[in-house]
């Protein structure tokens, strides 16, 4: 969350940022400098109350030493009743407090400098594109009618058993779906990424320090018994590992991969875009998390966003990189490349990778800290990366590598599916 001081000291220039991201951010950042200055106000009153209670108190019992019996009695009355005021006074403080903590979670991340303006994925920047789209003949099928035909993914059965977007993935398509994971996962290990396997369910606390709660809340599965919510994102658990964390200078760079399934209720979505493997709602994922410095994070994120390249081209698809505009950002984001892969059967492009840094936004709500070499204590950075979403890059490497005689598996892959052809 954005620091009470910042907006204290900066408010036009906060709220100048967050129109970038199409936010209107004046009425909260009004709320929040009133909010802040009737804390202090409060705090003020009950600390010069506290202080002149505990001066009469210590006058009271020279009073009756003295003999002054209803001087000193009637100092006990009025630091009695100051008492009273000391405790109104508290929990009129917790109240503003509470108040100030629920407006301040309301304003999303301030956007990085190169974040253009926009309202839509249509205005995200094209940064760079690689790869030859393959020429696929007329006949060419989209990866829905190849996993019916090779018998591979069976939606319908997912429909029957759970219900729309949750797939079966059988036989081949299921060894392909481990072969995937465990392809992505070995070179994250490779390139210095420690292993989680995490839990698939989060407490409150975790939704809240990543900044799914209160933001995401509809659009996550709630276990209402419990009070946890389905992981959308191995990201969560992962950052929340660090949850009110001092770490040391030397402990940089923290870097972490976990593959888990995620659930997202995606309430809303409906068309073309949702058909087959576009837009599930459970699906697998191997994503990379690192805990930066605050100044190296952006070298960090060009860091992984190769590592994000690199898996692409093993898998020799055509790919393309996108910095995404204000409106089309994350709550939490300051800075977010999404990778697209080119689906030649649908002639269109599919997010498979969305890399971000979120700065210290997520790190002040994780209360996530290092000491630097003067001994004071810093928000770290946080980044994450999908490396990468299983669902659209299997709809890719279906349909563009088909031919008469069946799906081509690429070679990088090829050690860990165990066969070259579907």
């Amino acid at each position: 969350m954005i620091p009470v001081q910042l907006i204290k000291e900066r408010p036009e220039y906060v709220i100048d940022k967050l129109a970038i991201k199409n936010f209107d951010a004046k009425h909260l950042v009004e709320e929040i400098m009133r909010l802040d200055d009737a804390r202090k106000a409060t705090q003020k009153e009950m600390d010069d109350t506290l202080a002149d209670a505990n001066r009469k108190a210590a006058e009271i019992g020279k009073l009756f030493k003295e003999g002054k019996t209803e001087e000193a009695n009637a100092l006990r009355d009025a630091t009695t009743r100051m008492k009273a005021s000391i405790k109104e006074l508290e929990q009129t403080l917790d109240n503003i407090k509470n108040d100030l903590d629920k407006t301040i979670v309301l304003l999303p991340n301030l956007p990085h400098r190169s974040v253009p303006r926009g309202k839509s994925a249509e205005d995200n920047e094209i940064v760079f594109e690689e790869g030859v789209i393959p020429a696929l003949p007329d006949n060419a099928e989209p990866h829905w009618d190849l996993a019916a035909k090779y018998h591979i993914i069976d939606f319908e059965l997912g429909n029957k058993v759970t219900g729309a977007g949750f797939p079966f993935y059988c036989g081949k398509g299921a060894r392909l779906q481990r072969a995937l994971i465990n392809f992505f996962l070995t070179e994250a290990g490779n390139a210095g990424y420690e292993e989680y396997q995490p839990p698939l369910v989060v407490n409150e606390e975790s939704g809240f320090g990543t900044g799914q709660l209160p933001d995401k809340d509809g659009q996550m599965y709630h276990v209402g018994i419990d009070n946890f919510y389905l992981i959308p994102t191995a990201e969560v658990p992962i950052t929340n590992i660090y949850r009110n964390v001092i770490l040391k200078e030397s402990d940089f760079p923290v870097k972490n991969v976990a593959y888990s399934a995620c659930f997202r209720r995606e309430a809303g979505s409906y068309g073309k875009d949702v058909r087959g493997l576009n837009r599930l709602h459970q699906f697998d994922k191997v994503e990379i998390v690192q805990i930066a410095h605050p100044e190296s994070s952006y070298q960090v994120l060009e860091e992984m966003k190769q590592h994000v390249a690199g898996l692409l081209r093993k898998l020799e698809l055509p790919f393309r990189i996108l910095r995404l505009c204000g409106g089309d950002m994350s709550f939490t984001s300051a800075l977010t490349f999404d990778f697209e892969v080119y689906s030649a059967a649908q002639q269109r492009w599919l997010e498979v990778s969305s890399v971000s840094n979120f700065e210290d936004y997520q790190a002040n709500r994780l209360k996530c800290r290092f000491k630097d070499t003067e001994g004071k204590n810093r928000l770290v950075h946080t980044l994450n990366g999908s490396a990468l979403a299983l669902p659209r890059i299997v709809a890719a490497l279906l349909e563009n590598n088909q031919t008469e005689d069946g799906i081509k598996i690429p070679k990088a892959l090829q050690p860990f599916t165990g066969f070259e052809m579907i």
